[in-house]
């Protein structure tokens, strides 16, 4: 195998902008603002994403000499219990999955409190007044100065895995990571998204405190100019990478990942709510999370047709699933559509596919069910299984398919599914991506050696029974049409199901190639070919070079926009995968804005 050439640090270059580091500089600049505001009183309001070191940040800022003021926000949160009820409807028992709450940022706070903080506040009559913490602003809406420091939640998944960071408003580091996770993804990240949109056009600094005692800050004129420049090129997220029990060595390899590592199961490249865009400021790397560019700029990125439809959220995923040298992956199946938005709060739901970016010889895919099967039967061996009476029979009710390397296998929400060992797939599917109903998970632990959780009740009630063999084979499976062609080109339409819809193209190409958004989003991988080049005929953004396996994400204001096999690909037969929003399937059902 050739020497990696991923590039797992793409970054946006950014001119004109300077980056100030560390605590020291970043206290001089804010002291430098509140002299020029030259007032007796001046309020400096920090607001913070969820995940952030707050005590890391008041215990090393210093924007005044001794006559500062520090008003902590969260001391007028409510009390654990009353917080508890507060979002207990939204956390609910199940074990994995919660709804999506409809709460705000003001009702995690105690009125009496703030009301009482805000006096205190009023009553400083002279000097710098520092008010910080997750929803600083609502205490002090008439700010001089806004500072906001973001975090992306790769990095909020890591606090919670270390015990460093608890769910907003509660006390809570010691508890299991997947009741943290549940109540971010349900509560908190909603809460605090929600909160931060009210936030982005007022900011004055921007602080990345992402890596600890490393903190960065520039201008919120200058995120502002970066964001508005990501959406005139292409451009990459940062991709972040995950252990899984039945994870495999591929990425290690193509990736360059570290080695010593026990796996990779999970490759993230295009999941805008959880990755990361990284700046380049005249030579300093600054990280925000990637879902800023959908708040600020939903339209010119996603297309007027997308963004009417699904609002400001970024509805196509891709994300790699390595079980090279691994296992399968859990015997599962989506929700539907109807179920997802009764039972969970979700406007849309997961429909899927596996385009097999890597196989070995005599690797399958188990997709829908076998002919003639007792339904009946099947959930009580199922049942029989999850208890630890005997392992499930997955092959005599589930249907197994041969795959092969560039195979694209369609997986509509209700299909029972599972990609077995030894392949790479490159999922590409709607955004909800934590639902995901276990059937059966072969009978082994998780990596923290405790039983992953089995969602068979849900399972069993989105199972689309009528999915068998003939009808997997007539509309999921071999789905691939040649669509047009031209001198060393040839476009192939792959997917997705009528149910999806994402649509699927892909570009199998030697020399250049046109593409037009038409705008509406495009999402990308080069999934042959070593390099291609992606340029402007009208030459708009400059040449932005990807790689093998790299996600690029093509903004619908882009237009017209070519691709090439470069350097060591020059003359070489590359290939695209490209998925994008078709508008003419957008549903009423699908509107959720």
């Amino acid at each position: 195998m050739k020497t990696s050439n991923f590039n797992k640090f793409p970054q946006v270059s950014v001119t004109g902008h300077a980056c100030t580091t560390g605590w020291t500089d970043i206290s001089s600049i804010i002291k430098d603002r509140i002299k020029a505001i030259s007032a007796p009183k001046t309020v400096i309001v920090l607001d913070t994403y969820h995940g952030v070191y707050i005590n890391e940040i008041l215990d090393n800022i210093r924007i005044g000499q001794t006559d500062t003021s520090v008003f902590d926000v969260s001391k007028a949160l409510l009390n654990p219990d009353k917080l508890e009820a507060l979002v207990e409807p939204f956390v609910t028992d199940d074990p994995v999955f919660g709804f999506i709450t409809t709460l705000d940022i003001a009702d995690f706070f105690d009125p009496e409190k703030v009301a009482a903080m805000q006096e205190e506040i009023n009553a400083v009559k002279e000097g710098a007044v520092l008010v910080a913490g997750i929803g600083a602003s609502l205490f002090a809406p008439k700010a001089d100065v806004l500072m906001y420091a973001d975090m992306p939640r790769w990095e909020i998944q890591l606090r919670f895995r270390n015990n460093s960071i608890s769910n907003l408003g509660a006390d809570n580091a010691a508890d299991p990571f997947s009741y943290q996770y549940k109540r971010s993804f349900f509560v908190d990240w909603k809460v605090c998204d929600k909160h931060k949109q009210t936030l982005m056009d007022r900011w004055d600094f921007v602080l990345d405190t992402t890596i600890p005692n490393n903190p960065k800050m520039v201008s919120g004129k200058a995120i502002s100019d970066a964001l508005e420049k990501t959406i005139q090129q292409p451009f990459r997220v940062a991709p972040f990478f995950d252990p899984g029990p039945w994870g495999g060595q591929w990425l290690k390899e193509v990736v360059d990942l570290d080695r010593s590592a026990q796996n990779y199961a999970w490759g993230f490249d295009c999941v805008p709510e959880e990755n990361s865009l990284i700046f380049d400021f005249e030579g300093i790397s600054f990280e925000i999370p990637s879902i800023n560019l959908v708040f600020r700029h939903p339209v010119s990125l996603l297309g007027k047709d997308v963004f009417d439809a699904f609002g400001a959220e970024f509805p196509i995923r891709f994300d790699f699933l390595d079980t090279m040298e691994g296992g399968n992956l859990s015997l599962q199946v989506h929700p539907l559509h109807d179920y997802i938005k009764e039972k969970f709060g979700m406007g849309y739901t997961q429909n899927e596919s596996y385009y097999f970016l890597d196989a070995k010889d005599d690797t399958f895919v188990y997709l829908g069910l076998k002919e003639n099967i007792n339904s009946e039967k099947m959930i009580e061996a199922l049942e029989v299984a999850q208890e630890g009476g005997s392992d499930f029979d997955a092959e005599k009710y589930v249907e197994k398919w041969p795959v092969k390397k560039h195979d694209h296998v369609l997986i509509p929400a209700g299909t029972v599914h599972c990609s077995g060992a030894d392949t790479v797939v490159l999922e590409i599917s709607a955004t909800p991506f934590i639902f995901t109903f276990k059937l059966w998970d072969w009978g082994r632990m998780g990596l923290d050696g405790k039983p992953r959780p089995i969602s068979l009740e849900h399972g069993k009630k989105n199972i689309q029974w009528d999915r068998t063999a003939q009808w997997t084979g007539e509309h999921l499976v071999g789905q691939v049409a040649e669509m047009a062609s031209g001198d060393g080109w040839r476009e192939e339409r792959t997917g997705l199901d009528a149910q999806s819809f994402i649509e699927t193209r892909r570009h199998w190409f030697s020399k250049k190639v046109a593409h037009h958004t038409d705008g509406i989003v495009n999402v990308l991988n080069l999934i042959a070919g070593r390099e291609a080049v992606v340029e402007s005929p009208d030459g708009a953004f400059a040449p932005f070079i990807v790689h093998f396996a790299e996600t690029f994400i093509i903004p619908a204001s882009v237009g017209a926009y070519t691709i090439t096999p470069h350097g060591e690909s020059a003359g070489q037969e590359c290939a695209t995968i490209k998925a994008y929003i078709r508008t003419d399937n957008l549903k009423e059902d699908y509107k959720i804005n």
